[in-house]
Formats: C-alpha cells, sequence, structure tokens
C-alpha cells in the first residue's frame, strides 16, 4: 500500500465511520477499486480496516475532551451528572461487547459476503427513511422535534435500549452510527444529542474492535509466522492513513450535528440506497469480492482463535 491509497482510505474511514452510511461497504468499495483486495494482502487490509478506527477515536477524544473531563470527574466522585453518562456508556456498549465475543467469528463467516452486505445497505436506507418520517410525525405517533432531550437527559433504560439496538450493527454493512443514533431518537433525544451519544459510545466499541483486531493479528504473527499487517503494508502508509482518518473524522463529526439537526436522515436513506444498489453493481460486474478474510475461515474450521 503507498502513501496515496493510505490518504484515500483514511479519508473514507474518518468521512463514514460516524455518518450513518456504513464505513464497512465504504471501505470495501475504495479498497477494492484500488486493487488492494487480493488475496496476496487481503489479511492485511482487512486488519487495517479495522485499526484504522484509531485514528477515528482520536478525532472524538479531541473534540469531545470536555465531556471526558466530566466522566472523569464523575468517577472521582466530584460530578454526578458526569458519573451518569459514564454508565449510561458502559451500559450502552454492554450487549455488543457481550454478543460480539460470542458471534463475531460466525458473523464474519456466514455474513461478510455479497448479498448480506447489499442487503444490509438498502435495507439500513429504507430503514432510515422511514425512522425520519415518524420523526416528524407523519405516522405512527412520532413526537420528535428541536427540543427533545439532551445526552444529560438519558436513564439507564434509555441506555440499554441504544445499546441493544447497536448489536444489530454488527451485521456488516448495517453501520453502527446509524442503530445509535436512531435509538437515541427513539429514545427523545434531540439530533445533536443522539449524534453525541453515538460518537462517545464509539469510543469503547471501536477501541474494543482495534484492540482486538491488533491481538488477532499480532497471535497469527505468532502462532503461525504470519507477518503483522504493518509489515506487509508499511509502517508509514499505516501511520499516515490513521492521521488522516482522524483529521478527516473531526470534521465528518462537526458537520453531522449540524446537518442532522437541519436535513434529519432521509438523505443518509436514499444515499445508502444508490450505494448498495452500486455495490451490487460493481460485485456483478467483478470488480468487487466480498468474502470473509481467510482467518475467520479458519476459526470455523477449529483453527485460528481469531
Amino acid at each position: 500500500m503507498n502513501i496515496a491509497e493510505a490518504v484515500i482510505l483514511g479519508l473514507v474511514e474518518g468521512i463514514t465511520e460516524y455518518l450513518p452510511v456504513s464505513s464497512t461497504g465504504h471501505l470495501i468499495i475504495a479498497s477494492s477499486l484500488l486493487g488492494l483486495k487480493g488475496e496476496e494482502h487481503k489479511g492485511a487490509i482487512d486488519a487495517f480496516e479495522i485499526v484504522v478506527q484509531g485514528g477515528a477515536i482520536l478525532a472524538v477524544m479531541g473534540l469531545y475532551w470536555p465531556r471526558f473531563v466530566q466522566m472523569l470527574r464523575g468517577m472521582l466522585g466530584l460530578d454526578p451528572a458526569g458519573l451518569r453518562l459514564l454508565l449510561n456508556i458502559v451500559i450502552a456498549f454492554l450487549p455488543a461487547a457481550v454478543i460480539g465475543v460470542m458471534i463475531h467469528s460466525w458473523i464474519k463467516a456466514h455474513l461478510f459476503f455479497a448479498g448480506p452486505v447489499v442487503a444490509a445497505m438498502i435495507v439500513g436506507g429504507v430503514y432510515m427513511l422511514v425512522v425520519d418520517e415518524w420523526r416528524k410525525g407523519r405516522f405512527g405517533g412520532g413526537r420528535f422535534h428541536s427540543a427533545g432531550k439532551g445526552v444529560d437527559d438519558l436513564t439507564f433504560i434509555d441506555a440499554l435500549k441504544i445499546g441493544s439496538l447497536q448489536v444489530l450493527s454488527m451485521w456488516p454493512g448495517t453501520s453502527r452510527s446509524m442503530m445509535t443514533i436512531t435509538g437515541g431518537m427513539f429514545c427523545g433525544l434531540r439530533p445533536s444529542a443522539a449524534a453525541e451519544f453515538s460518537f462517545l459510545l464509539g469510543m469503547p466499541t471501536l477501541l474494543a474492535a482495534t484492540l482486538k483486531e491488533l491481538y488477532s493479528n499480532y497471535k497469527d504473527h505468532r502462532d503461525l509466522g504470519e507477518p503483522m499487517f504493518y509489515e506487509v503494508l508499511g509502517g508509514v502508509p499505516v501511520l499516515v492513513g490513521l492521521l488522516v482518518a482522524a483529521v478527516s473524522a473531526a470534521f465528518a463529526v462537526k458537520w453531522l450535528v449540524g446537518f442532522l439537526n437541519r436535513h434529519g436522515l432521509a438523505p443518509f436513506g436514499w444515499y445508502r440506497v444508490v450505494v448498495g444498489l452500486a455495490l451490487a453493481g460493481l460485485i456483478v460486474g467483478g470488480v468487487v469480492t466480498i468474502k470473509p478474510e481467510r482467518a475467520a475461515e479458519r476459526t470455523v474450521m477449529g483453527g485460528s482463535s481469531k
């Protein structure tokens, strides 16, 4: 992987990670169009596509640093609201953490194929169009408006509901941000607050996924003698990709909050439908191939624990 390719993948990750459009689907398209999905480097690229999320983590830490200070003060007994926010994030994180450990390998082996990913992209788009109509009160009793709740108003039950919806995002192509933002809306959060809680919840979720991938890559290196992903792709391109992801994610996060308040979810819903159809066309044309990484296949057969 050269510097230009790292910049492109970093941009794709940073822009799409916190937008409800599926960073997985966009990274699959980008890396395939760049010719990086060949069998020789597939495992390394798959690992990079997860580890590059570290850039998105840095972006949220920088933008929402006062929130992290507030939670730290809460842990020290100096800020009740900060402690409640921390507990809400922990509660919302647990469903995906527990269930993810149980079914991660199964998902990789059975859902990381063209059909499930394309279906998730398109169905997710339709889902957001429906939620946006509900949010505007056009059917189903939706009563959401700009004067909705803020992050500090979330209850523990609200956090559990949002976390339960996040479990659905483990289906490749679904989008973690889509499920957590809409979950926040169902709990009565205004768009900016739903997005903010989604960003904060993304921290432990993305960090856990990144650390797990790093450990799995190291384990394959130690047990099977396979090179680390950065040895295959190059240390400098990997670092550049992380930095670009951090900067672009920061801009995307700042932009998303205002966009949701002005336009809602519908534009993202239509976008997902179009991208899903385009992805289907690329797959049929043989330009993009989606299949489990080899390490995941070994897991099903009783090999590596990755």
